[in-house]
């Protein structure tokens, strides 16, 4: 066993981690755009040398946050999801409870939800690496909908799409092949559902709709369950659950 590689590999995750840690900081205070690799040194009590041999760019620290962020957000939405699951809840019920958890995640991390949701960071494109991450997102709700489809617990929609799929294979990869007649346009709808969760999640983070509504949070489920129609999905409201 080689100790001093270990050793070296060890010191590498703990001086990434507290980069990160000044880095998100950072993202409070100045926002993904106004990063830098001096700033985040500052911030952590290291030289630039040191986060130079973790992140040898600004870039590189920001697919980091962007990862971390994706799986963070995805991690959340997979535990309500599977609890709510294991509980014997609908699929409705189900959607819900994950959705509330990327709400909840998404308030407790402003900037980290910036990030990833609020507009792109001038010269910065995301590499590959980052869409693994970014699908733990749809994947729990194409999870969520193949087992409402598999259930029986979709009302069929009154029109479907005419033509030809809109659809990447990639996207029906997720959702976990074609679905059959009278649903065959159920990966559609799930994106656009999928869009209207993250508009409104960037409505009520950004303060969008505190001036409209007198429940913010009692209008998110409210909004959820509206767009949850669109799929064909009831998603079950008790007053004063939420």
């Amino acid at each position: 066993m080689n100790v001093s590689a270990t050793q070296s590999s060890d010191d590498d995750v703990a001086r990434s981690a507290v980069v990160k840690d000044s880095a998100r900081r950072q993202l409070v205070e100045l926002g993904a755009a106004g990063l830098s690799l001096d700033l985040v040194a500052r911030g952590s009590g290291l030289a630039v040398t040191d986060v130079e041999a973790v992140f040898p760019h600004r870039d590189d620290l920001l697919t980091a946050l962007v990862i971390d962020a994706y799986d963070a957000s995805g991690a959340a939405m997979e535990r309500a999801d599977r609890a709510a699951a294991d509980a014997g809840a609908p699929a409705g019920a189900r959607l819900l409870a994950a959705a509330r958890a990327l709400r909840q995640w998404s308030f407790a991390n402003p900037a980290e939800f910036t990030l990833i949701y609020g507009s792109p960071v001038p010269g910065y494109h995301a590499p590959q690496d980052t869409v693994p991450p970014a699908s733990r997102t749809p994947a729990v709700l194409a999870g969520i909908l193949r087992s409402a489809l598999e259930g029986g617990e979709l009302t069929p929609p009154r029109r479907t799409l005419s033509g030809p799929s809109l659809l990447r294979p990639e996207a029906l990869d997720l959702f976990g092949g074609t679905p059959p007649a009278p649903f065959s346009d159920i990966v559609e709808r799930g994106i656009a559902m999928w869009s209207s969760l993250i508009g409104l999640l960037v409505f009520q983070v950004f303060s969008r709709t505190h001036d409209s509504v007198r429940d913010e949070a009692a209008y998110f489920d409210y909004a959820v369950a509206v767009t949850a129609e669109t799929v064909g999905l009831v998603v079950p409201l008790a007053e004063g659950d939420h």
